[in-house]
């Protein structure tokens, strides 16, 4: 059974950094992707970073871009992302979770794209979630 738990978020303010974890069992990061997702309150499930299984290939949210860093240790089965100068609109519940397969499912030369099908189908486990504020 795939699980994972995310852990890391907190209050910082406006450009502190915060490193989130995602550990997962019931499956290894050599075979499945990792992607990372926010939820603000009222807006919608937005994709933020991936991290594909085999050849730790990443891609990135333009909002997010030179800002955010997407990493792994297979060995360790936990996915970080590391989040420098962070604002106030990166406040929202982050979520980890995995296609089921080795590439970043919905992730294109442009960044990410909603499947049609939405987020939560096309990634079907999802962690929890852990709380980031950044607020002076």
């Amino acid at each position: 059974q795939f699980h994972l738990v995310e852990s890391g978020g907190g209050l910082v303010q406006p450009g502190g950094t915060l490193r989130l974890s995602c550990v997962v069992s019931g499956f290894t990061l050599n075979s499945y992707a990792v992607a990372w997702f926010r939820q603000a309150p009222g807006k919608e499930r937005e994709a933020i970073s991936c991290i594909t299984a085999r050849d730790s290939e990443t891609q990135y949210h333009t909002s997010v871009q030179g800002r955010f860093t997407i990493s792994k240790d297979n060995s360790e089965n936990t996915v970080w992302l590391q989040m420098n100068d962070l604002q106030p609109e990166d406040s929202a519940i982050y979520y980890c979770a995995t296609p089921e397969v080795g590439g970043c499912v919905g992730w294109g030369a442009r960044g990410p794209h909603l499947p049609a099908s939405g987020w939560t189908v096309t990634y079907p486990t999802w962690g929890q979630g852990t709380q980031v504020a950044v607020s002076a």
